[in-house]
């Protein structure tokens, strides 16, 4: 059984800056850690086709689990694990949701209808409210073996109150995870799908054993991997209850935190003062 460290890292508000980018320092960073014998793992509430159009990424041989947990790749791009949601309980989840007039977004093995989310942001309160009204969800139920992965409950930024109202509505009557990425979602996934089961799931699936699990993370859907890890480094954006629930807190994502936590905070890798300027 091979001993190592596992980074686990999320991308949005994490790994990636508000550009959208993993910068030059993080590359370089990440680089470090796997030629220093680490295990890296990108552990990200997106789909894997909004993963793989990250240039970054595409030059990367890491383990990627994505929808929160809910779909493992390995290095090689293999699935290792699915988890679904029961078509059954997704229609009386869409109910309940259609009935609280909030938009919904819904992951599939065709993709996301009427999107994934990363697509979404920037988008005016009217493109997406004409997107969620306009989008005929019974289409989704017409596809052949069909696997659903994720629903998102979505509420427009000033609405947030709403999240603890939508999590009420579905909290006790369904095999669920909830969690949300941002302040304004509620991520719903099988309750076998959760980004800390993930990176126990594969430490076996792998025969592996990870003498420390380092979660990095900025959302409520990182306290899932912070539960299962020896450290937790929640970034310098990340909101004053995330922060709380990590042992380290960092810079922000535009300050390239996680370079920092890396060398500086954890001392994983050296930092070489005359090219590391912070």
């Amino acid at each position: 059984m091979t001993t190592m460290k596992c980074l686990s890292i999320d991308l949005d508000g994490t790994l990636l800056n508000s550009k959208q980018e993993i910068t030059e320092e993080s590359v370089k960073a990440l680089t470090e850690l796997q030629e220093r014998g680490h295990c890296v793992i990108l552990n990200t509430g997106r789909a894997y086709a909004d993963v793989i159009k990250l240039p970054a990424v595409q030059n990367m041989e890491v383990p990627i689990f994505c929808i929160n947990g809910s779909v493992l790749y390995s290095a090689s791009r293999e699935v290792l694990y699915e988890a679904t949601l029961p078509v059954s309980v997704y229609k009386e989840m869409f109910t309940i949701l259609k009935d609280l007039g909030v938009g919904i977004l819904v992951y599939t093995n065709y993709g996301g209808f009427p999107s994934t989310l990363p697509p979404l942001h920037g988008k005016s309160k009217e493109e997406l409210n004409i997107l969620f009204q306009e989008f005929n969800y019974d289409e989704i139920l017409e596809k052949e073996q069909l696997k659903i992965y994720k629903v998102i409950a979505l509420v427009h930024p000033e609405q947030q109150e709403r999240v603890e109202e939508i999590k009420t509505a579905l909290a006790g009557k369904f095999p669920i995870s909830m969690a949300s990425s941002f302040p304004n979602n509620v991520e719903i996934t099988s309750n076998e799908a959760h980004k800390g089961k993930a990176l126990l799931r594969y430490q076996q699936m792998m025969n592996l054993s990870f003498e420390d699990i380092i979660a990095f993370g900025d959302g409520g859907n990182d306290l899932a991997q912070f539960e299962v890890a020896s450290t937790s480094v929640a970034m310098g954006n990340a909101p004053l209850h995330v922060q709380q629930k990590a042992n380290l807190i960092t810079k922000t994502n535009d300050e390239d935190g996680f370079a920092y936590a890396v060398r500086h905070l954890l001392q994983l890798i050296h930092t070489d003062k005359e090219q590391l300027v912070f």
